[in-house]
């Protein structure tokens, strides 16, 4: 009884941390770069959304619906911008899988909010159901709940 109350209290503390990823990015089964970027907007203003990446002091701006802003030339034709459910934005890049830098940091912008990842190129996952999950900060729950009901079964 006195361990059940202690894990719960535990898990309760670490569920108030858990802040949900805003931004990711994965491989698709094409090897099509995918980032989603989750970012909530804010009311009475204009969805604007820039993709973006940087390694080492150089960003390049990869996708944008700004006015007066524009995609490197490189980009333009290889990269498309869809609109998620229930909010935020999904960039996919193509043809530029085999010439990722080593290390690079991937941003999103969404009405002047910004979210960055920085995500290394061996380190890209294939963007499937389940290593979503298993990126997502909520992952190690499942197996802890499962644990406790085991525990007390």
């Amino acid at each position: 009884m006195l361990t059940s109350l202690f894990l719960s209290g535990i898990l309760g503390g670490l569920l108030i941390q858990v802040q949900p990823q805003l931004i990711s990015v994965c491989l698709e089964e094409d090897e099509d770069l995918r980032v989603d970027c989750r970012i909530e907007p804010k009311p009475n203003k204009i969805n604007s959304y820039e993709f973006s990446w940087s390694s080492g002091t150089k960003e390049a701006l990869i996708n944008t619906n700004v006015s007066g802003s524009a995609a490197e030339a490189q980009f333009r034709d290889r990269s498309e911008v869809v609109e998620l459910d229930p909010h935020g934005y999904r960039m996919t890049l193509k043809g530029f899988t085999n010439t990722l830098p080593h290390n690079t940091t991937y941003m999103c912008k969404i009405s002047g909010q910004v979210e960055s990842i920085n995500v290394e190129k061996e380190q890209l996952q294939p963007c499937s159901a389940v290593s979503l999950f298993l990126k997502s900060s909520w992952s190690w729950i499942v197996p802890l709940l499962i644990f406790l009901f085991h525990t007390h079964c």
